[in-house]
Parts: structure tokens; sequence; C-alpha cells
């Protein structure tokens, strides 16, 4: 009986152990996150992502399972969503309820921007973490006296740092060099603390497979490119959003296939653009090169010009 107590507790602690988190796993899933809320606020992306490492317990914390609130913000007068209740500082205080991660952020960036205790962070560098965490701890947002150099160790153990600027070529690790192909994308190509999309060449032009959850902003923070080349590159109007494993070109599509690939047969649901992107083709051209109509779309079985002109018909 008492072997097997022994085995049922043994199981039981190693579920409760492999259903954690581990803090390289948090960055990796939320990174996307804090990069946009920079985008967009001016708040570096290493210190929202070092508060939610911390304010979270790398999103093991019971308040950030059962409420996705990664960043212990309280409710507030002003509050008028979902509440939970928890023992902080107080008994039984009240904590904002999410209904998703994505929302926590959005509202971990909103509290800082809309809230005056806060206003100086926003005259400080974006680049300046150390001094961010320290004017989050002067300005009240933790109680901890520690919590400044808390925030900071995480930040420079994980080299969350790198989530904050652009990094030229030159200035990278043979290995990071090797990761971003032998001579680079752009003269300023921004690196990730964990570089999330692996580079790969079709018909010999650059390309990274769209994540989910992944923009086009995203994208190009990471790479160091104008997000608009992206929307160009990719044939797509301001806004549209990639879906996951959908071909992302970096790089100008080629006027024209390789000597091996002549013609594409249209199977079911194919468009003009799916042919374009499958290809690495410059759309603009196979409308010319098969002499139809911009906004054209094809039929099954029909024959699509990759190399040369179509044939009068």
């Amino acid at each position: 009986m008492k072997r097997t107590l022994f085995l049922i507790l043994s199981i039981t602690i190693s579920l409760l152990a492999t259903s954690q988190i581990s803090r390289e796993e948090y960055i990796q899933r939320y990174q996307v996150l804090a990069i946009e809320e920079m985008n967009r606020s001016g708040i570096p992306a290493s210190i929202t992502m070092a508060q939610g490492c911390l304010e979270s317990a790398n999103g093991n914390s019971e308040l950030s399972r059962k409420s996705n609130n990664h960043f212990g913000i309280k409710c507030k007068s002003s509050w008028k969503g979902k509440k939970v209740y928890y023992d902080d500082d107080a008994k039984n205080e009240c904590f904002r309820k999410y209904k998703t991660v994505e929302d926590s952020y959005i509202d971990h960036t909103n509290f800082l921007m809309d809230n005056p205790r806060y206003a100086s962070l926003f005259e400080l560098k974006p680049t300046d973490y150390k001094a961010w965490a320290r004017g989050l701890k002067k300005s009240g947002y933790a109680t901890a006296k520690t919590y400044a150099n808390r925030l900071i160790e995480i930040i420079e153990v994980n080299k969350l740092h790198r989530l904050d600027y652009k990094m030229t070529y030159n200035e990278m690790t043979a290995f990071e060099q090797k990761q971003l192909g032998n001579k680079g994308i752009s003269n300023s190509l921004s690196i990730s603390a964990f570089q999330s999309h692996k580079i790969i060449k079709r018909n010999r032009v650059k390309s990274v497979v769209a994540q989910k959850g992944d923009t086009y902003e995203v994208i190009a923070q990471e790479l160091g490119l104008n997000d608009w080349v992206l929307y160009k590159y990719n044939n797509q109007s301001a806004g549209y959003r990639p879906l996951e494993n959908e071909v992302v070109y970096i790089q100008p599509k080629k006027r024209k296939t390789k000597k091996t690939q002549l013609t594409h047969r249209v199977e079911a649901g194919e468009t003009m653009h799916y042919i374009s992107q499958m290809y690495g083709v410059k759309l603009n051209l196979l409308y010319w090169r098969n002499r139809i109509k911009t906004g054209y779309q094809p039929s099954p079985g029909q024959i699509i010009y990759l190399r040369k002109r179509g044939k009068v018909k």
C-alpha cells in the first residue's frame, strides 16, 4: 500500500513538474507580444518581457494561469472588466482578469501610458532598460526593494536588451551571422533574444514561414526590415496578417523560375497570388507572361507559364 501511494505521489509530482513553463519557453512564446507593444508605445520590449517573467513566475503563477494576468495589475477604480481576488500586500485584493494573455500585454501598455505616475518613464531612451527598471520601482509599480535589480538581472541573464535595438551585421557573432545567412539581409538587422524565424530560399529568394500570431511588423522587427517592404514583396495591402505556415518573402521575388520549372498546372482553389508565392515569381509578371488581366483567377487544369510568355490563343 505504501509503495502504491509513493508511486502515485511520484507520478503526481512528475506531472506537475512537466506542466511548468521554463523561462526560455516563456520568452519564446511571448516576445512577439512584447515587441508589438514596444512598437506601439515605446516601452522597451526587454522591460515588458522581464516584468512578465517576474510577475507571472514565467506564466506559472495561479493569477497568470487562471486569469491571464501576467503583470500583477490590480483593479483600481477605473477597471470595468472582470475581477479576481487574492492576498497580496493586503488580504483579498482585487486583480484584473483577462480573456487572453494578449489582452494582458495590451492592458499593461495602456496602464503605463495612461497613468500620470509613469509619465516620466516615456522621457527615457527606449534602449535604457536600467533607467526604465529603476523608474518603475521609483514610480511605485512594485513595493519590493529589489524590484529594479531583479528586472535588470532577468534582462541581462537572458539578453533581453537585444529585443530593444537593431544590431548591424558586423556586430553579430559568427554564429548569429550564419543563422541569418552569409551576407545578411540588410545594413540593419534586429536580433531577438531567441531567433524564431528560420530563413530559407525559394527560387533563390530569402523567405520565412509565418508562425501563429505573426504580423509583418513583428517579422520586420526581428529581421531589421521596414514593414512596408514585406507588404510590397508579398503583394499584400496594409494591415494584412499572414496565416500560420504562410510563406513570407523578405526579398523581392524573381522575374522567372528556374529552367526546370517552365509551367504550373492549376489545382482547385489556387489563385495567381498563391502561384506567385509558391514559385517566388513576381505577380505582375505572371499576369503579363500569361496574357491575362490583373485580378483574373485561373481555372483548375489551366497551364500557367512561369518562365516564357505564353502563346496568343
